[in-house]
């Protein structure tokens, strides 16, 4: 249990890294990561397939952000070889003098060529 353990945060925490990183410099490319199957529920908007979810993120009110992840936690998933994250942190925008808090929960699925897609993706602002 420990190795698996293990192995479900590197890949958390991997992925994390990744994402934000092309959100953050390359967000049409975050279409890559979502297949048909994919949901974003941003703000309480659902969201299905990839065209809609990439269409959703690439035509947010901000062309410019910088994330700052505070915590990733990471879980297997009941689906076989699945993972789900939490991350919480920060969104920097260039107009805005404060940071926004926010949390984010994806659910990862193993693809046959080792990869993983978002199946399910949550996005909330966390105002205080």
């Amino acid at each position: 249990m420990e190795v698996e353990s293990c192995h479900v945060d590197v890949v958390g925490k991997a992925f994390v890294d990744h994402y934000y990183n092309l959100f953050d410099n390359d967000r049409s490319s975050l279409a890559s990561l979502y297949q048909p199957t994919s949901m974003l529920t941003f703000e309480g908007q659902k969201t299905f397939g990839v065209t809609d979810i990439s269409c959703k993120l690439n035509n947010l009110p901000f062309e410019k952000c910088k994330h700052i992840i505070s915590t990733v936690d990471s879980q297997p998933s009941a689906f076989g070889g699945g993972i789900v994250v939490l991350v919480s942190g920060s969104l920097q925008l260039p107009a805005e003098e404060h940071p926004l808090r926010f949390s984010q929960m994806f659910h990862l699925i193993p693809t046959q060529d080792g990869f993983f897609f978002v199946q399910n993706d949550f996005f909330r602002l966390n105002y205080g």
